[in-house]
């Protein structure tokens, strides 16, 4: 199968200026927190997918069903109401992690969070590295939705 054609792409966007741009002050420092984070356990720096995702790393997906694309290794964005972190790739671990984590709600691919303060930021950590861990060993691999 092709290569399917992406809508969010990488961007030369700043990540800075686009978090200087949330509007809700919680929201905007739970974001610079996570990011953070996110840039010391990827050891990535942070660049705009489409106008409002933030990822770090590069990975090639080749799903069940034969779509390939490109895409980050781990990602976050700040959405209304909510941060969205597309940490979710479905490793062993993630269970047990989300169960200690705090107060939150998933999909199959992302975490969501209302504020840091609702969370274990320790267990936080540990799910960001288990996604990464998995994603490099098994990175190209991605169950369809």
């Amino acid at each position: 199968m092709a290569k399917a054609e992406l809508k969010t792409k990488a961007t030369g966007e700043s990540v800075e200026g686009f978090l200087n741009g949330v509007a809700d002050e919680r929201q905007r420092e739970d974001s610079f927190a996570v990011l953070e984070i996110m840039r010391r356990l990827s050891g990535h720096e942070p660049r705009m997918w489409g106008p409002a995702i933030i990822g770090f790393g590069d990975r090639h997906l080749i799903y069940d069903s034969g779509r390939e694309l490109e895409w980050t290794e781990i990602a976050f964005s700040p959405r209304k109401g909510n941060l969205t972190l597309y940490v979710m790739c479905g490793s062993e671990n993630t269970d047990d992690l989300l169960a200690r984590l705090g107060k939150h709600k998933t999909s199959k691919a992302c975490l969501y969070i209302k504020k840091l303060s609702d969370i274990d930021m320790g267990v936080l950590e540990e799910l960001i590295s288990d996604t990464l861990a998995t994603v490099r060993k098994d990175g190209t691999k991605y169950p369809d939705r």
